[in-house]
């Protein structure tokens, strides 16, 4: 039985993203993915501006004044998100955790595909594949995808971004529109995501907190780690131990988003407790231009 406050959380960030998509993400959504081609549709009778190479010579002469074929664009597409459900996503310090987050964001992007007919498919994963939804259209669906990410309680503490791949890539038999959301705080996934780049219309989301670029001067804090499951000691009053921090979590994303350039990988950085349409539609706008 699903909890009656989850269940009034589900509906908070389904009418909260519905209107988003409606009011301001729909059509941006839609130029920013192509369908997977064009389909013949028709013939129509020639008129003033249409391309002269797109006359159907046969049918006009067949009936003595020039002729058109009309294609339209295969439009569906399958959206798949690859969502990393650590314990790294319990941590967040704006009133929001990154789980809380992610929700939100994957429902935004769920709700813009089948608002454009296309089918939407989730799997979470940790450092294992944790659970499967397969692609399906429909704001049922939809809706369970935001339970799946919000109620599931994952088996796994670490996270291994390869492995999900790995298994997506085992299992899709068509190209899809790929977002893989996570914190990235993890190694060794450079390999299978140069593959699904290959396969795939791959897209990076990231997720982060700013307490996790740095820490303020707060004196000696005990800081739990999530995944690890152990407790440490940090004097924060120290500047060597923030600069060394900062400086740590600086290389590591630098060397993240170096791999993504190299790759030329459009992404996407979210923040926690920040408005998600802002980078949304950033990088729309930069899909477009782009195609």
């Amino acid at each position: 039985m699903i909890p009656r406050e989850l269940l009034k959380k589900v509906r908070r960030i389904q009418i909260r993203t519905s209107h988003m998509v409606s009011d301001v993400l729909a059509g941006q959504y839609h130029s920013a993915f192509k369908g997977r081609g064009m389909e013949f549709e028709e013939v129509r009778p020639y008129q003033i501006g249409d391309d002269v190479r797109t006359i159907d010579w046969n049918v006009s002469a067949r009936y003595g004044e020039p002729f058109v074929k009309k294609f339209r664009e295969e439009r569906e597409l399958t959206v798949m998100l690859l969502v990393d459900v650590s314990r790294s996503h319990l941590f967040g310090t704006q009133g929001q955790l990154k789980r809380d987050t992610v929700a939100e964001l994957c429902a935004t992007l769920a709700f813009s595909a089948i608002t454009n007919n296309d089918k939407v498919g989730l799997i979470t994963f940790t450092d294992r594949v944790e659970k499967v939804v397969p692609p399906r259209k429909g704001v049922r669906h939809v809706l369970r995808v935001i339970r799946e990410l919000l109620y599931h309680q994952p088996a796994g503490r670490d996270t291994d971004i390869a492995v999900a791949i790995e298994y997506l890539n085992r299992v899709a038999t068509r190209r899809a529109v790929l977002f893989i959301v996570s914190d990235f705080q993890a190694a060794g996934y450079e390999r299978a995501v140069r593959i699904a780049r290959r396969r795939h219309d791959l897209i990076p989301i990231t997720i982060t907190d700013p307490r996790e670029r740095e820490i303020p001067n707060i004196g000696l804090v005990e800081l739990f780690d999530l995944e690890a499951g152990r407790t440490v000691l940090v004097d924060t009053s120290s500047r060597r131990v923030r600069q060394g921090f900062a400086g740590q979590t600086a290389r590591a994303i630098e060397a993240r988003d170096k791999l993504f350039r190299r790759m030329d990988v459009d992404t996407i950085d979210v923040t926690t407790g920040r408005s998600i349409v802002e980078p949304l539609t950033r990088f729309f706008h930069a899909r477009r231009a782009r195609l």
